[in-house]
């Protein structure tokens, strides 16, 4: 089979040829249809995971992925040959990922079944970031005509994060570039803050002085959150995905301080991938490439040049 490689940390990506997996104990073994690209791929390049776990080389490439079972090993009962499933696939200590035309995950792991009305490419563009949305805004604790803003909302993940919180009947404020206002509306956000116009902090205190229920912070760095976080009032949250969360002073202003870990659950995936069958979760994704243009599309990622996500698509 076919699978984008690195064969050290820093090297270059290629396309290889690699025995096609065989499922172990309570596996599954899934013919690909398509995987995402996402900034974590090239950071498991550079060596993200390095001393934390073991390598083995060469490794393949990517994480999220759907397709269809094509073997199931000993013991597995939640899954069959042709059932339609996605999730996370990447085992960098067995040198797995998702950018193969087969992968072998754990059948109890972080896969689920895919409804027949998710197409392949939307499924895989999933895992990472709309889970990591989806379980920022329940940690936010949203209820219905809470103010939240979602800093970040330009991005995949803050594209489903406006939703989910919609979804709750909060009211959301989303900061994004004015080419992409509308489509932020059409997401649920009542109000869309052009933060190319002047600071975000101060739109959203002028418009709401008392402060606000929730942030749900994509953007802020440690050391660079305060001033997002104090739109916080009394009793609210402020939810960040890059640790930009300070516990001790946020507690002191009786705010709710969460640094996120996202962590793919399949309870989690089959609510996310309910939400693209019944409607209620859109996703995007810019370009779809076959195998073969993979290693271009991640250096063209990289390079910071791609707009959206990029599927890779097998035949």
């Amino acid at each position: 089979m076919r699978a984008v490689v690195v064969d050290e940390f820093g090297a270059e990506p290629r396309v290889a040829e690699l025995d096609q997996p065989r499922p172990g104990a309570g596996e599954v073994v899934v013919r690909m249809r398509a995987a995402a690209l996402n900034p974590f791929d090239w950071k498991v390049i550079d060596g993200a995971l390095r001393g934390a776990v073991e390598h083995r080389f060469p490794l393949t490439l990517g994480s999220d992925g759907a397709g269809v079972v094509s073997e199931v090993g000993d013991g597995v009962t939640g899954f069959r040959a042709g059932d339609r499933v996605y999730g996370q696939f990447l085992q960098v200590s067995r040198g797995r990922g998702s950018f193969s035309e087969y992968a072998a995950v754990a059948a109890t792991g972080k896969v689920a079944q895919l409804p027949a009305a998710v197409p392949f490419e939307c499924a895989a563009s999933l895992p990472t970031a709309s889970t990591a949305a989806y379980q920022a805004v329940t940690a936010a604790k949203l209820t219905a005509g809470d103010v939240v803003l979602v800093n970040g909302a330009s991005g995949g993940v803050g594209q489903s994060a406006v939703q989910f919180a919609a979804e709750l009947g909060a009211t959301v404020l989303a900061t994004a570039p004015p080419d992409l206002a509308d489509h932020m509306r059409s997401l649920g956000a009542a109000t869309v803050i052009d933060f190319t116009a002047g600071p975000t902090v101060d739109q959203v205190r002028a418009a709401y002085p008392e402060g606000i229920a929730a942030v749900v912070d994509l953007v802020s760095r440690p050391g660079d959150a305060d001033g997002v976080a104090g739109l916080v009032r009394s009793g609210g949250s402020y939810v960040s995905t890059n640790d930009a969360a300070v516990p001790d002073a946020l507690s002191a202003r009786n705010v709710q301080a969460v640094n996120l870990d996202s962590r793919v659950t399949p309870a989690d995936l089959t609510a996310l991938a309910e939400r693209v069958a019944d409607g209620r979760l859109r996703v995007q994704f810019d370009e779809c490439v076959p195998l073969d243009a993979a290693p271009a599309a991640i250096a063209h990622a990289r390079a910071g040049h791609a707009r959206g996500k990029t599927i890779i698509v097998f035949e």
